[in-house]
């Protein structure tokens, strides 16, 4: 498919481009239609949610509060020089269109809705829709109407869900400062504008696709309004690293010689792989959240899988059809200059990256106990995660929605906020209930209405506000002592006891939902990788990154820790829903980074059985690639601080400092240290499950058309490639080698052994045996340049095999070194394909088998 792509990427662009810009006329055409639901079954909440709606069916729109305040010597609210002034304005409001009822204080039986001190008033707007449905043109007109009535001793401020709609900033900003920092993270990382364009295309095409798309589904199924911006949150963020990790693998396959279709096509075939791999494991994830069984959680797995499954389709279909368009051009002038002038780079590693996959070797005790030290440091604030409801009262101070809530706080009590509905069925007498909740503690206030379709329903104002503690203990003390000592029937409802309501369910089944994704996560890492250790290993890591993440999220929104630096308003519980979705997304993220870590560590353990040079060849490989990814998702998650929404900040937030800890703490310095540490275990599998897991190849050695097996078979370590003595015929790969000896030091050009090599990257390959023709394990071959500089070093296994990567056709020096036997170098000429290459080793010297 990669191939077709880039041979046929007018089309395939043309399809994009169709199919993004259909998708775009279709959803702005039929709009949107998102609704938030909160109610859950089985509980209180829900069956007085549904009383109400049988009793009081006409209460459909959405009701905004209008809040003035006198002060100095204006006098009271109901006095002229304020009546003179709201009432026009109030009037004013009541005749425009989509304004169903506005309901003021001056009215006699209204007399509540101004304060004792006389100095703080309210009305309610009922607009004809919902909040969502209502246009911004038309909320924009009440919010200046109302505040055009303010004067110098009056404020007047508005709250509700259509008033925030006028304060949030224009859409797409965060989206925009998101990819703005990542495209400067991406011309840093490749120094080419082309090459830095293109992971943002693809995330771009991904994003905007899946959002119109949401948009659709709105119509045919309930998506909640945090949705969409969640989902393009998690699109932007892997839309870019997905498309990081090819292009960076093509690039690498350009610098080492080949050309830009079969560097594509290899790039495809290796990084695309798992690439398709980690987004499926991200929507896995995702899909998780249905274990919950919460109809708010459905939308949100909805717009969120479908956005990962048109990032990764474009990665995989759109990027290799962008690559064909640019060819060798994805390097920048002096990366082609220097190609040109150099050669093709060599396999092995460099620069700061391999040095500290070096040191991590070296020190792997120490540095894991300085992880796990930071880790625990940053997971301790956990301990104290209270989970309920951001409201209007954690917006920032310089919001007129803000300053409502504090107004209504300060003259009606905190608790005026966030009141309960006690709702009473069957027309029961509830005037010995009313009397039993007025002497209940932390109650402020309740009042019964008149019954209507024979359901009364109570207003119970606490004392407390809706985030407090003492809310929560106030609506078990009604639910378990006050209404069963009444003796009648009701129930608890109000948006302060749904919140709570769903905290409740979320804690209870939150064991339930992380066991179901790690289980999943351990069953695939054991498919893909044939290991125990390595699956145990990440799922420890992900619950450490999660408690961790959780961590800061506690420290900044529950406990305010830098909320005013970074301008996201009043601290307060963590939203209910938002553990769950964080813990999707952290653990379908953390498995992308742990698979293109460990594939790398697991290829070049199944080529050479030495686990300290497959971790620390493993590290040096994709540090760079997953921290340039992990800050580019920083950057973008960070920025959806700036979408002024509560929730998709403290999404933002917390996955920002996931992204951070597991990438640059956990799997550049814990995971490898760890797998230093345990050796050969960490690919431990029993020989009884081996037989029995399906095979999965997540990742493929680079490149796969060059391996020195026949077709279809890997090298085992402890694996034997059997030469025949007589003949000198290999019966695995079909070559005929010279069993004549060949003089020390003495050059040799070797004959090419297969002609269907592409002119890339290959092996050589052979067994070490004593002169007694005994497999000599532990000794140490390195490749070595021309110009001296090492390419590759491997130690041979027990049964004296060995390979070694070389980079391209052409000329190198092969040193054998062994405890106990003479170090010779020979100097052989590769061809175009792999080279088998057995040496004998003696104690006068080395003699060669080809």
């Amino acid at each position: 498919m990669a191939r077709w792509c880039y041979r046929h990427r007018l089309v395939v662009l043309v399809l994009w481009v169709a199919a993004l810009f259909g998708l775009g006329a279709a959803g702005t055409s039929a709009g949107t239609d998102y609704s938030n639901v909160f109610s859950l079954p089985d509980t209180d909440s829900k069956r007085a949610y549904d009383l109400m709606a049988k009793a009081f069916p006409q209460r459909s729109g959405d009701t905004d509060t209008v809040v003035w305040r006198s002060s100095g010597g204006v006098g009271s609210v109901t006095g002229t020089a304020v009546r003179s002034r709201i009432e026009p304005a109030l009037k004013e409001i009541a005749g425009m269109r989509g304004v169903g009822e506005v309901v003021g204080p001056y009215d006699a039986q209204n007399a509540a809705q101004i304060s004792r001190d006389g100095r703080t008033a309210f009305a309610r707007i009922t607009f004809t829709g919902q909040a969502n449905g209502v246009s911004k043109d038309l909320v924009q007109k009440v919010v200046d109407t109302a505040r055009g009535a303010e004067r110098d001793g009056l404020q007047v401020e508005l709250g509700g869900q259509a008033i925030t709609r006028v304060q949030e900033p224009p859409t797409g900003v965060s989206e925009v400062v998101g990819i703005a920092a990542a495209a400067v993270v991406l011309f840093l990382a490749f120094g080419s504008l082309f090459a830095m364009l293109l992971p943002i295309v693809v995330a771009i095409t991904g994003v905007g696709s899946g959002t119109m798309a949401t948009m659709l589904l709105s119509h045919v199924t309930n998506v909640p309004e945090v949705a969409p911006l969640l989902g393009s949150l998690i699109g932007l963020g892997v839309g870019i690293d997905y498309a990081l990790f090819i292009v960076t693998r093509h690039r690498r396959g350009i610098q080492r010689g080949l050309e830009p279709e079969e560097s594509a096509v290899r790039a495809l075939n290796t990084s695309g792989r798992a690439v398709l791999f980690a987004g499926g494991t991200v929507c896995i994830a995702l899909a998780g959240m249905l274990v919950m069984n919460l109809r708010f959680l459905d939308g949100v797995v909805i717009a969120t899988s479908l956005t990962v499954v048109l990032s990764v389709l474009a990665a995989v279909t759109l990027l290799p059809a962008l690559l064909g368009l640019l060819g060798p051009r994805v390097l920048s002038r002096g990366q082609r200059r220097k190609l040109a002038a150099a050669g093709p780079d060599p396999v092995e590693a460099s620069g700061p990256a391999a040095r500290w996959s070096a040191y991590v070797q070296k020190r792997p005790r120490s540095i894991a106990a300085m992880a796990l030290v930071v880790m625990a440091v940053l997971a301790l604030p956990v301990l104290s995660l209270r989970l309920g409801a951001t409201d209007q009262g954690n917006n920032q101070e310089s919001t007129t929605t803000r300053q409502a809530y504090d107004l209504l706080a300060e003259g009606f009590g905190p608790g005026f906020n966030g009141p309960l509905q006690v709702v009473v069925p069957g027309g029961a007498d509830t005037r010995e209930l009313v009397r039993t909740i007025r002497a209940t503690d932390d109650v402020a206030q309740a009042a019964a209405a008149p019954p209507a379709g024979g359901i009364t329903v109570i207003q119970v104002v606490p004392k407390t506000s809706p985030q407090s503690v003492g809310t929560d203990r106030l609506i078990d003390r009604l639910r378990d002592d006050v209404i069963p000592e009444a003796g009648v029937e009701a129930h608890v409802g109000g948006v302060t006891a749904v919140f709570k309501d769903f905290a409740s369910v979320t804690g209870d089944r939150l064991p339930y939902f992380v066991g179901a994704i790690i289980g999943l996560g351990f069953l695939l890492l054991l498919i893909a990788f044939r290991s125990l250790v390595v699956p145990l290993t990440a799922a420890l890591m992900n619950l450490i990154a999660a408690a961790a993440s959780f961590g800061v999220l506690v420290a900044v929104f529950q406990w305010g820790w830098g909320a005013e630096f970074l301008g996201i308003g009043k601290e307060g519980p963590i939203t209910a829903f938002l553990p769950v979705i964080m813990l999707s997304l952290l653990f379908g993220l953390s498995m992308d980074y742990q698979v293109f870590l460990v594939s790398r560590m697991h290829e070049e353990w199944v080529h050479t059985g030495d686990n300290a040079r497959a971790v620390r060849v493993g590290l040096a490989e994709t540090s760079r690639v997953i921290n340039c990814a992990a800050l580019i998702m920083i950057c973008v998650f960070s920025a959806f601080v700036l979408s002024g929404d509560m929730e998709g900040a403290m999404a933002g937030i917390g996955l920002a400092a996931a992204v951070a800890l597991d990438a640059f703490i956990l799997r550049t310095a814990l995971v490898p240290a760890a797998m230093h540490l345990l050796g050969r275990s960490n690919w431990w599998l029993p020989g009884w499950l081996e037989g029995r897991l399906p095979h999965l190849a997540v990742e493929p050695a680079e490149p796969p058309a060059d391996s020195p097996t026949r077709p279809g078979r890997k090298i085992r370590p402890g694996r034997k490639i059997r030469p025949d003595r007589n003949t000198g015929h290999d019966r695995n790969t079909g070559h005929i080698k010279n069993t004549g000896h060949i003089k020390n030091a003495e050059p040799i050009e070797t004959v090419e052994p297969d002609k269907s090599g592409t002119g890339g990257a290959t092996v050589v390959h052979g067994f070490l045996r004593t002169a007694d023709g005994d497999p000599l394990a532990g000794a140490s071959v390195t490749l070595v340049s021309r110009g001296g500089r090492q390419l590759d070093r491997v130690t041979s296994i027990a049964d004296g095999s060995y390979i070694v990567s070389v980079p391209a056709p052409g000329a190198y020096t092969l040193a054998v070194t062994a405890r106990g036997l003479a170090s010779r170098a020979h100097h052989v000429t590769v061809g175009g394909g792999p080279l088998v290459y057995d040496v004998e080793l003696t104690d006068d010297g080395a003699g060669l088998v080809n």
